[in-house]
């Protein structure tokens, strides 16, 4: 205890530049210890959001008392949203307790909606079509998923819904129906996590934890040779280092807690939750009070080796070690996973993720990152040391040398910003994984809503929301169900396509024989869609005029074709034989069983633009997305979220690192610059030769973390089964960011020199 004392007296008592470097520890680690807290608080948040979907869900039965209970769920798309209304029948026999949320069951004519809703009914008063009967009150958190969620209980009388209701027999399920994230996918997006935010976090926080070490060292060991022991030269270490590192999580858990403050009331893109979502959990506050201070203890304990081992050869300055070998190990093994998986992917053979293969997968990113950070001193110190030998550059000679001698000091700056283009290189697979599992396999997606509660203005305003690239109709024939041999009819229906020769080019990707005004059929080379049907069979299909008279009109089927390639998941290849041109309709009437068709890309976020643009101007319209639903899209928006938020939180760590490490050199190495300079060293020259001690080995490790993470990257893919496999589009922009990092790094090195030289440096030295 006296010697933790006396670290103490030696850390406040040692000068405003010692204590400068001590807050200087503990800002760095509180930024690193509130990304920790983030990371692992993202589970809890889903988790809550999942439980509190589980909880109001209701547990129904095909079988109840005659009058018990009823309820009806309906989810359908509002924009870009899901909205979810649960129609409520009270009965006299059954459970009357309310969901999670509500203090009571609806009666017929009472309406709860959420806080969103209540907003909504004042924006869009169409709304209110949706929801029959009069505003009640607004369900509290408990029943809800999230703040911004589209939800209503709706009370209704037990006719409106007897023939499709379902006896309540109460609520609560021990699943979510529609998870924020489906677990196959939160698999690659806590992977992702671990990779972008973890690996750079625990170099980070190591870097922090060795701030101003050869002064440090120089100290420890001057009390080292005055009698102070092994032990207790390492306690008077970890005074610094741990305290450091305790200041540090503390304030990082303070800044978590004002980050989720904030960011639960503004919100993220398509993540939204409660303050209590985002809570410190204990095990959160156990991990960060108590595994970074171990970190620090682990790192200060190997740093004050050499001072506690050899303490005159520490303060008489001797030649170091070299760096050791063993981080080369780590590399080699992890290289080795992963060119072995890449291997299978050039031979044809790709290895998948089940069993051993997703654990070696993991394990392969972590060690060859891990060795890529401890073999950069060796591999500096061999670079260094050949350039030494063999240049004639005064500038590039001082530079080598002074790395030549602390490898490790200067690795310490570059090390955050190699990370940073390893990690990227691999958030480029993740993305790419991700979006072949949560996109449509289609470039295009087709929207189709009920043409029969659409006006002619509301078609043409459809048409022109931005985003959609071509309009169609498509009807489906007129079939009697009354005939003798119902199935046989079903079977020789026919759905037709309403459109312009330019139209189907838009909504095909190639289509070629068409003709304006003629009725043609559709034939689709990948598709065997329509073959059964012989050229001259007739199709009815039902018409209604503006006057609301019906009638019939029979199209026949005709030997003119029109050979088109669709795009996969499209609606015209799962159903549409018949084109029919726009001026085979007659005037003022519109097809009864018809649809109208929109299509536009696929991208998620051109689709919610285009669903929220489809319910500016129909809000209660009915739509059905072609091979996709609305709470998928909710859920790409949440991964993309959490992604662009893992990617975020690697570039601040990876950012502070270097400004941590570049402040922190440019304190400890005055001395040495002040020396350089008295003899006679001009100032320009000191600034090529400090941008040359980090260029050089700043470049020698971005070409590592380049080829190494694109073979991480690509044994990603190739396990993961997607359809691509070898990511050679992003290597143009990794390459660019790479340029920029090493600019970045030029720029940061300069302040290292100063324009006011102070002696006393090498008087108190």
């Amino acid at each position: 205890m006296r010697e933790f004392q006396l670290g103490l007296r030696l850390l406040f008592g040692a000068g405003r530049g010692n204590r400068i470097r001590f807050y200087l520890m503990a800002v760095g680690g509180s930024i690193g210890v509130c990304c920790l807290a983030l990371v692992l608080t993202v589970p809890a948040i889903l988790d809550a959001h999942d439980g509190r979907a589980a909880a109001r869900q209701p547990i129904t039965s095909a079988q109840g008392p005659a009058d018990g209970t009823l309820v009806l769920q309906r989810n359908d798309a509002y924009g870009a949203k899901s909205f979810t209304r649960v129609f409520v029948a009270r009965g006299a026999q059954g459970p009357q307790s309310a969901p999670p949320g509500l203090s009571e069951l609806p009666a017929p004519g009472e309406v709860f909606v959420s806080p969103r809703v209540h907003d909504l009914l004042r924006e869009a008063p169409a709304v209110k079509a949706l929801l029959p009967g009069r505003e009640a009150g607004v369900i509290r958190p408990a029943g809800l998923a999230h703040p911004d969620e589209l939800y209503a209980y709706v009370g209704t009388d037990r006719s409106r819904i007897a023939d499709e209701g379902r006896t309540l027999k109460g609520f609560g399920y021990s699943y979510a129906p529609f998870p924020a994230v489906d677990p196959s996918t939160l698999t690659d997006v806590r992977f992702a996590l671990a990779t972008l935010v973890l690996l750079p976090l625990g170099i980070f926080l190591s870097v922090c934890a060795r701030l101003s070490a050869a002064s440090r060292m120089r100290r420890l060991a001057a009390l080292r040779l005055l009698g102070l022991s092994i032990k207790g030269t390492q306690r008077v270490n970890a005074a610094e280092t741990v305290v450091a590192a305790l200041l540090g999580a503390v304030l990082g858990l303070g800044e978590y807690w004002l980050l989720n403050q904030v960011m639960s009331r503004a919100g993220l893109p398509g993540l939204r939750w409660y303050p209590g979502d985002g809570a410190l959990s204990a095990t959160t506050v156990a991990v960060c009070l108590i595994g970074c201070p171990a970190l620090a203890w682990f790192v200060g304990r190997r740093s004050v080796r050499d001072a506690a081992a050899n303490p005159l050869a520490v303060r008489r300055t001797a030649v170091p070690r070299p760096p050791s070998k063993w981080g080369g190990l780590l590399l080699v093994a992890g290289l080795g996973i992963v060119c072995g998986y890449c291997a299978t992917g050039l031979m044809g053979r790709p290895a998948s993720s089940d069993g051993p293969n997703a654990l070696l997968v993991v394990a392969g990113v972590v060690l060859t990152g891990v060795g890529l950070v401890l073999t950069l001193p060796l591999l500096s110190y061999l670079l260094a040391g050949r350039l030494a030998r063999s240049t004639q550059s005064l500038t590039l000679n001082l530079a080598m040398r002074r790395n030549e001698a602390e490898p490790g000091s200067t690795m310490r700056v570059v090390t955050g910003l190699v990370l940073l283009v390893y990690a990227a290189s691999l958030a480029q697979g993740v993305l790419i994984q991700l979006e072949q599992v949560t996109r449509p396999s289609g470039p295009v997606q087709d929207y189709s809503l009920p043409l029969s509660g659409l006006g002619t203005q509301q078609q043409r305003e459809l048409a022109d929301v931005s985003g959609v690239r071509a309009h169609a109709v498509m009807m489906d024939s007129w079939v009697d169900l009354n005939a003798d041999q119902p199935e046989a009819a079903l079977a020789s229906s026919a759905t037709a396509l309403v459109a312009t020769c330019a139209q189907l080019q838009r909504m095909t990707r190639h289509s070629e024989g068409c003709v304006d005004g003629r009725v043609m059929r559709l034939d689709d080379s990948d598709s065997s869609l329509g073959s059964n049907l012989e050229p001259g069979t007739s199709f009815s299909f039902r018409l209604r005029f503006d006057g609301g008279r019906d009638k019939n009109l029979n199209i026949t089927f005709p030997s003119d074709r029109i050979v088109y390639s669709g795009y996969s998941g499209s609606a015209i290849v799962s159903s549409a034989v018949l084109l029919v041109p726009p001026s085979a309709m007659p005037a003022e009437a519109s097809p009864r069983d018809a649809q109208l068709l929109l299509t536009s890309s696929s991208d998620p976020g051109q689709v919610r633009s285009v669903l929220d643009g489809i319910a500016a101007v129909v809000p209660i319209a009915e739509i059905e997305l072609v091979g996709l639903n609305v709470q998928g899209l909710e859920q790409i928006s949440v991964v993309e979220t959490l992604m662009a938020l893992g990617m975020i939180m690697g570039l601040v760590i990876g950012v502070a690192a270097f400004l941590v490490s570049v402040t922190d050199r440019a304190v400890e190495r005055r001395a040495q610059v002040t020396a350089v300079t008295l003899i006679g060293a001009r100032a320009r020259t000191l600034r090529a030769v400090q941008c040359a001690q980090v260029v050089l080995p700043l470049s020698l490790g971005l070409i590592l973390a380049l080829v190494t993470g694109k073979l991480a990257e690509s044994s990603y893919l190739i396990t993961g089964g997607g359809a691509i496999r070898w990511d050679l589009a992003g290597i143009p922009l990794l390459a660019l960011a790479t340029a920029g990092v090493v600019a970045t790094a030029a720029v940061g090195s300069l302040p290292l020199v100063g324009r006011r030289i102070d002696p006393e440096l090498i008087r108190r030295d």
